[in-house]
């Protein structure tokens, strides 16, 4: 069922119990599809005209519609007490501690996600609305000693595996959804508000491009694919001459190269596997509201905050 549905990867702690649900669900759903299906068929055999001629006022005495009424009502209830609702308290209930914590702020705008992290300090700095500028969209106060070493992206979120991620959702203008497919998390920005959403990433990006390593034939048109892929392993042609390099994008002049050298298949995987959306249509530039995500090991995670502070300080005299 999973594969009928087109599941992406898992990539958190959370997503194998959202998955079983949403499996769940749609088994009922076919259940009732083909039950009611079947039922209508022989409603239309059973009460035909040839075999009715005159209609019949009393209709049918049968408790037997009822019963699966019943039955179905059961079922739905038990999706709700037994698994809908554990799940959400989970998320709601149960927040990590901040200090064991990835924290993010993340504040939406037409038409860019931002996200603050508050540095090796572990301290989020000063933030002023009047500090707001094309340079500086948070409003990030440098003067403050704890936004010193602060670092803000823009359409792009980091953050370490096997460790819960906190982020507070904020927006400045209009109502937002950030939708992060494989981590399995979607939550409106409401403005006025800041709103908590957390979960444990289990996947770094490079293990989720290998779990979407594909083979690709050469004579099929990149463009047909509707994603960026890059190459996996070196391809040469004959006289050794290098056609595409580990972590190339794949382009229809490559696949011609390569097709020519007598190539016929390649090894592809997605150049951005994980990927910010807004679920929410947020006014014309909607469609342009997306962001990558890199998500790495502690270590990497730390090498990267730390080469984005030493980009803020001022250059040596």
């Amino acid at each position: 069922m999973r594969q009928l549905l087109g599941l992406p990867i898992d990539a958190s702690q959370h997503g194998p119990e959202l998955d079983n649900l949403i499996v769940i669900v749609h088994w009922l759903m076919l259940a009732l599809f083909v039950g009611w299906g079947a039922y209508f068929l022989y409603a239309l055999f059973r009460f035909r005209r040839a075999r009715n001629p005159v209609a019949n006022y009393h209709g049918t005495t049968t408790k037997f519609s009822t019963y699966v009424e019943a039955a179905v009502a059961v079922i739905e209830v038990i999706l709700i007490v037994g698994f809908a609702i554990p799940l959400w308290s989970q998320r709601v209930d149960k927040f990590p501690d901040e200090k064991s914590a990835t924290v993010i702020r993340v504040v939406a705008e037409q038409f860019v996600w931002n996200a603050h992290y508050a540095g090796p300090d572990g301290v989020f700095g000063r933030t002023d609305i009047t500090l707001i500028s094309p340079e500086n969209p948070l409003g990030i106060d440098r003067e403050d000693p704890n936004a010193k070493d602060d670092v803000a992206t823009v359409n792009n979120l980091n953050f370490p595996v096997n460790k819960p991620v906190i982020i507070y959702l904020t927006t400045k203008d209009v109502i937002h959804s950030l939708n992060l497919p494989l981590f399995r998390v979607k939550q409106d920005a409401i403005p006025g508000e800041r709103i908590p959403i957390w979960f444990i990433p289990t996947k770094t990006t490079k293990e989720i491009q290998d779990a979407m390593l594909t083979e690709m034939s050469t004579s099929e048109s990149v463009r047909s694919t509707n994603m960026n892929i890059i190459v996996v392993g070196d391809y040469r042609d004959k006289s050794d001459s290098t056609l595409a390099k580990s972590g190339d994008t794949v382009n229809d002049e490559v696949m011609l190269a390569l097709r020519n050298a007598g190539i016929q298949k390649i090894k592809v995987t997605q150049d951005v596997p994980t990927e910010i959306a807004c679920a929410q249509l947020c006014g014309l530039g909607h469609f342009r509201m997306r962001g990558s995500i890199n998500s790495m090991t502690q270590e990497e995670f730390d090498k990267w905050i730390a080469s984005e502070v030493a980009m803020l300080q001022p250059p040596q005299q």
